[in-house]
């Protein structure tokens, strides 16, 4: 069970951040592609597959957050994330400020799958 929930977790991680990468770029410039239907409800699909999937995994192989500290610094930085990515696509009150927290999401992911494949919340000092 563990390398099927691994590997539905780890693709789901990367469509996730694929239509996130896709959707700021298509928000920056205006698209009308950010209107369509299927752009508000799949990522929404695909966050919570890899949000079931991550507390299956968490579970399967008993750890947890609270209790392992790269658990921990994982859920704090996707908390950091999505915040980030509200004020990217939603709610930035101007460009410049989009931009930014655009940018600043794509740093906090890579911290995310360092984290997530080190098991360390300090991947870049180890």
């Amino acid at each position: 069970m563990y390398p099927l929930l691994k590997t539905l977790h780890i693709s789901c991680a990367v469509l996730s951040y694929a239509l996130f990468f896709l959707r700021g770029i298509w928000s920056l410039k205006g698209s009308p592609l950010m209107q369509q239907r299927w752009i508000r409800i799949v990522p929404h699909l695909i966050d919570t597959i890899l949000l079931g999937s991550a507390v299956a995994l968490a579970v399967t192989i008993r750890r947890y957050p609270l209790v392992d500290a790269w658990l921990t610094a994982k859920v704090l930085a996707l908390l950091l994330y999505i915040g980030l990515g509200f004020v990217a696509l939603k709610y930035g009150r101007n460009r410049t400020a989009r931009v930014s927290a655009w940018l600043a999401a794509q740093a906090v992911f890579i911290y995310i799958a360092l984290v997530a494949v080190q098991h360390d919340p300090f991947p870049f000092f180890g």
